[in-house]
This record gives C-alpha cells, structure tokens and sequence, in this order.
C-alpha cells in the first residue's frame, strides 16, 4: 500500500459513513395515507437553485432478528409474500407499528410470536434502509443467543398470516452460502446474515449494545 492511499484511508473526508444533505422541502403534499405506509410528494429545493419532485413512501420502519443456538444455527421461516408471489426464506421481523414500544421490545415479541423463542442476550448487529431511493423504511437487525422455548401456556400468534409460518434451524455458513447461491433473497435476511457472520469470526467485537442509538428510526 502506498503511503497515500494509506494517508486517505484514515482521512475522515473518507470515512464510510452517512453525513447530513441540505436538501429543503419547498413544499410537501400527502397522496395516501394507510395503516403501515404513506405516499407523499415532496418538492426539493436543489443545488443549482431550482426544485425537483420526489416522491417518498413513508414507512413506520421495521427490525428484524438474526437468532443463534446454541449450535451455531440461525433461526429462519419462510413467509409467503404477496408482491412478488413467493415464499421467502427470511429472518424473525415485524413492523413497529405499536405507538411508544421500543424497538427492542419489538423485536423480542416477533421472535417469541414467529418462532416461539425467547434469549437471554441481544446486541444491536446491524441498521439498514431497504430502499432510500423511494421509501424512508428504516430497520434494525438484533442478534438474539441464548436461546429458550417459551412456555405454550405464554405463545401467541400476532396475526393470522403468522400461522402459516415455516420456521426451521440452519448451520450460520450454510445460511450465507444460500446469500451467494441467490437462494435468500430477502434484503433485511441477506443484511442480517452477513453481518452475523462477519462479527462471530470477530468474536463479536463488532456488536453495538441494545440500546445504541438509532437516529433513522421514522418518527410517525
């Protein structure tokens, strides 16, 4: 490596991270508004000085759980969905859809509604937006150990298309060969895997603690 490139990659003009855009809304107008998603219509102030339309679906925003045995396996179901007509392979997740739940809070409900699991440790592993082209949807991927059943008399199903669920345990490395094999599709699954992978073989140094900050998370 040469002493420049080695000079840059220390440069916090270089750094991976998100940094603040100074884009004003001239103005905003709502098309729809549903129980889980909006659509709005935003006229953005640009550089140059003139406006630009942009189009934004707005999202209550989601988490999702990457949840490990005590073996080594994740926790996987497949659930159909209707827009691309499939059965996804895909991880623990729900919306944040009840008013004041922390985010955590919801992410230890979907896991003991989905796959009837509780864990007795959980670390934040990974924040993503699934598609900030168009949509604001915001999620959080928690990795759940320590595994236990939780008692039937306690089980309750969220929703009916919960009852349809196919859960099952995989081997972490066969999980993220089925990412590159093109077998898991779902982005927030894909998002978790690697992730879960990348900080086992780091003795999970990188793991942020639960209650890390999470600025992204939609406010409505």
């Amino acid at each position: 490596m040469t002493e420049q490139a080695h000079q840059s990659t220390h440069d916090p003009a270089h750094h991976p991270a998100d940094v603040p855009a100074d884009f004003s809304v001239v103005s905003s107008r709502s098309i729809y508004k549903g129980r889980i998603i909006g659509l709005r219509e935003d006229e953005v102030r640009m550089p140059g000085g003139g406006t630009a339309v942009r189009q934004v679906l707005e999202h209550t925003g989601a988490v999702g759980v990457v949840a490990l045995d005590g073996d080594g396996r994740v926790v996987l179901i497949r659930q159909h969905r209707h827009p691309v007509g499939r059965r996804l392979v895909e991880l623990p997740a729900g919306l944040l859809d009840v008013p004041g739940e922390p985010a955590d809070q919801t992410a230890r409900r979907e896991l003991a509604e989905e796959t009837g699991l509780r864990a007795a440790t959980w670390h934040v592993l990974v924040d993503l937006y699934t598609s900030p082209g168009i949509s604001e949807e915001a999620v959080r991927v928690y990795l759940a150990r320590d595994l236990s059943e939780v008692p039937e008399d306690e089980r309750h199903r969220g929703v009916e298309e919960e009852t349809d669920l196919d859960v099952h345990r995989v081997p972490l490395d066969e999980a993220v060969e089925s990412v590159f094999t093109g077998d898991v599709k779902n982005s927030i699954a894909v998002a978790g895997l690697l992730a879960a992978a990348y900080a086992r073989d780091r003795d999970w140094a990188p793991l942020r603690p639960i209650d890390a900050p999470w600025p992204a998370r939609p406010d409505h």
